[in-house]
């Protein structure tokens, strides 16, 4: 195991090697932050504001109307809902009752809901207004246990003149008012009547930091969606750490940028959770459309802004466009997909701050390596192992052997943020996480000698030619800088004789998908088997609500488009 003398010299000015935990919930976070900052501003909302002192009288009354609905230790319960104050609200009134709370996304087909709700057996949920209907079928389900669906109009937290304008008899306020909030039918109970409980009793038991908080569903792109289950403890440590990281955060002084979903453990810990570690203001967007982004910076002055590159790109475009200043953006921190060196030269010009990438997956709450929030940050890396975690970059075939440094070999990592396991799946934990705690991430990465890891490309993304691998994130990077190509993803397809090369690419304006010449730029700088063997044209990439490419949904659609094209 490298030992973190290594890059313990790469830290940033002040961030320690190690952190004292202690036994600290998300409960006891967000009481201390409520206490200490009660006069300052929590939640910000396309204009409306509360204070942390609402903030916790909101959660303790909704706490206590959630009781009286039954809800209790041990239970779960899903939140479907957009970035709004009613989530935030929620969330923290479930985790005082000692809930587990479920986050889904509130986009999701009924059809793509179905197997999460019968594997948590969550009995009641709360849901954005618009997806009542998706949500309502579920009740009929025998295999599933839901049994109270509670609505959530999230215009009602608009400040009150924007309230009133949705009322207007106008096509662009039906338009917006449609697409906040729908009518649901009368009978369905409304959160907005939770808040006019009294406050839950002080004395009411609390959680404790080994119990569940959160329960997560992975994205599936490599199977069944499977639970995971994040404690108290894994999320405060991370969070901790995640504090630490920028030793120029000034404690009730930040402004948060949260238009990250929330379903997503990257925006709900960094996005959210850090947030209020510190007493930040948090500037919610219930998505991260260009517009609602830049009205937020030129309205509230965001001092730290977690995302993904395309975030980034579109605020620069959309402020240089409105001649909006984004100076003071101090700090952000961009995952889930990689960061060109051309990006954060870009932001960090026009902003004055610091645009770093970060590393983590959802089974590690989720950061485990960033780059320091410093001039020592690396264009291209995802940096070094934050405080008290460990990684060993090893053989993906005998995960027990290391490889040398500067190798490929699979990431694994180990710390107090890193969970204990799948819900419910014994097998498939015992694939990934051994005895010792240590959880394969099944990235592909190189370590150089000063700690800093690079990632090379999802295992399970590896495409086999000829008994050789092919990464397909080496092939995009070379393709995307021909003059033609605006984005690209490679795949491998099954044939005849075992795996090809394929690449979905999405012309650049004005230009079409030209195979020799591609084929030949690509052979200029790639061997021979790694060149795809045919060029798709497409009109855009699917992605997910982070803007990470599905490539099996890529494989899909080519598919189609190759079916479609060898018919006619």
């Amino acid at each position: 195991m490298p030992d973190e003398s290594i890059w313990a010299g790469s830290y940033g000015p002040g961030v320690r090697l190690h952190l004292e935990y202690g036994d600290e919930t998300l409960v006891d976070q967000f009481e201390a932050t409520a206490a200490r900052f009660g006069d300052r501003p929590a939640l910000e909302f396309l204009g409306r504001r509360t204070s942390y002192a609402q903030f916790g009288e909101q959660v303790a009354r909704v706490a206590e109307g959630l009781r009286r609905l039954g809800v209790k230790a041990g239970d779960h319960v899903a939140l479907l809902l957009p970035t709004c104050p009613q989530h935030i609200v929620a969330f923290h009134a479930l985790l005082r009752l000692g809930v587990t709370v479920v986050e889904h996304n509130p986009l999701y087909t009924t059809g793509e809901l179905r197997a999460p709700f019968a594997d948590h057996g969550a009995e009641v949920a709360i849901v954005w207004d618009k997806a009542v209907g998706t949500v309502e079928p579920l009740r009929a389900d025998p295999a599933i246990a839901l049994r109270t669906v509670i609505a959530v109009d999230m215009t009602r937290d608009l400040p009150l003149g924007k309230r009133l304008a949705l009322r207007l008899p106008i096509a662009k306020a039906r338009t917006t008012r449609a697409e906040m909030t729908a009518s649901v039918d009368a009978g369905v109970p409304r959160f907005a009547d939770l808040t006019s409980a009294p406050r839950l009793d002080p004395d009411h038991p609390r959680p404790s930091a080994d119990e569940v908080a959160l329960l997560l569903y992975t994205s599936g792109t490599s199977g069944t969606p499977k639970g995971v289950p994040l404690t108290h403890r894994n999320v405060v440590a991370n969070c901790m750490m995640g504090v630490d990281w920028v030793p120029g955060v000034k404690l009730g002084q930040e402004v948060w940028l949260s238009s990250l979903p929330l379903f997503h453990a990257y925006g709900l810990t960094v996005g959210i959770l850090c947030g209020i570690r510190v007493g930040a203001l948090l500037v919610l967007l219930p998505k991260p459309d260009t517009t609602l982004l830049v009205d937020a910076v030129e309205r509230c002055g965001p001092t730290f802004v977690p995302g993904v590159p395309p975030i980034y790109k579109r605020i620069l475009d959309e402020a240089e466009r409105r001649n909006v200043s984004v100076q003071g953006m101090k700090y952000s921190l961009s995952g889930a997909m990689a960061l060109s060196g051309a990006l954060i030269e870009r932001w960090e010009k026009a902003t004055g701050g610091h645009l770093v990438e970060g590393y983590g997956l959802t089974e590690t709450s989720p950061i485990v390596v960033g780059n320091p929030m410093s001039e020592a940050r690396r264009p291209g890396s995802i940096g070094v192992p934050f405080p008290d975690t460990q990684v060993r970059v090893v053989d993906p075939e005998k995960p027990s052997q290391e490889v040398p440094l500067g190798e490929r070999g699979e990431l694994v990592v180990r710390g107090p943020q890193v969970f204990g396991g799948y819900r419910d799946r014994p097998e498939e934990t015992a694939e990934v996480l051994d005895a010792e705690g240590w959880f394969r991430t099944g990235d592909i990465v190189t370590m150089a000698p000063d700690g800093f890891i690079t990632v090379v490309d999802r295992i399970k993304e590896v495409v086999i030619v000829g008994g050789f691998n092919v990464y397909p994130s080496e092939v995009e990077e070379v393709l995307r800088r021909h003059p033609s190509v605006k984005d690209a993803a490679v795949v491998g397809l099954p044939s005849d004789d075992g795996d090809e090369v394929v690449a979905a690419v999405v012309p650049a304006d004005g230009q079409r998908v030209d195979h020799e010449k591609l084929s030949t730029f690509l052979r200029e700088q790639l061997t021979r088997y790694k060149v795809p063997r045919r060029f798709v044209p497409v009109e855009e990439l699917p992605v997910n609500q982070m803007g990470k490419v599905l490539r099996r949904e890529v494989q899909a659609l080519v598919a189609k488009i190759e079916n479609v094209e060898n018919k006619g």
